[in-house]
């Protein structure tokens, strides 16, 4: 990333963090810098979260290992991510009308996770997010064995998780992911 680009990177994430202080309360911006600088992958990473919709930000912080945790806290699933099904198992068995990918496989592509549904309500605890879409969310191996995955979203005012073939996808369905450093 050339310079220019990551300083944009760093002034975007700055602002939205400022603006934000309910999701990381007695977090400070220059920490959470201190952990960004000299690290490449962390900022490619954060680059494709925000080039694909995601709005990252910082949701938490584990006094255990230092890393502070960020996460796409963009009001409807990113709409660079969306029209994908579970992973490319799923993908692979779909012999008509394949999406052009699996939410697996472009978020270790990014450098992301998906979160997993404890993850994803916990970001809830934090807004409303997708109240019109929904978000793959990491699925235990015995569901994903007989063929399913999960995915969550919120109705009603309610946090609801769901199963669906792992091969699906809509327009409205993507992924969140989460970030590390």
């Amino acid at each position: 990333m050339k310079p220019k680009e990551q300083d944009a990177l760093l002034q975007t994430l700055k602002s939205r963090f400022e603006a934000n202080m309910h999701r990381h309360p007695g977090v400070a911006w220059p920490d959470v810098l201190g952990k960004l600088q000299g690290k490449p992958a962390a900022l490619n990473a954060l680059r494709e979260m925000e080039a694909t919709g995601g709005e990252p930000d910082v949701v938490g912080y584990d006094a255990a290992t230092g890393q502070h945790t960020f996460c796409d806290c963009a009001a409807e699933t990113p709409a660079g991510r969306r029209s994908l099904c579970y992973d490319r198992e799923a993908l692979d068995a779909r012999k008509e009308n394949r999406p052009e990918g699996s939410a697996v496989e472009m978020a270790a592509s990014m450098g992301i996770e998906l979160l997993t549904e404890a993850q994803y309500r916990a970001l809830q605890a934090l807004g409303e997010f997708d109240v019109k879409t929904s978000s793959w969310v990491r699925t235990p191996p015995e569901v994903r064995k007989l063929g399913g995955a999960l995915f969550c979203d919120r109705r009603y005012g309610v946090v609801f998780v769901y199963h669906n073939g792992a091969q699906s996808y809509y327009a409205a369905r993507g992924f969140r992911g989460s970030l590390r450093v």
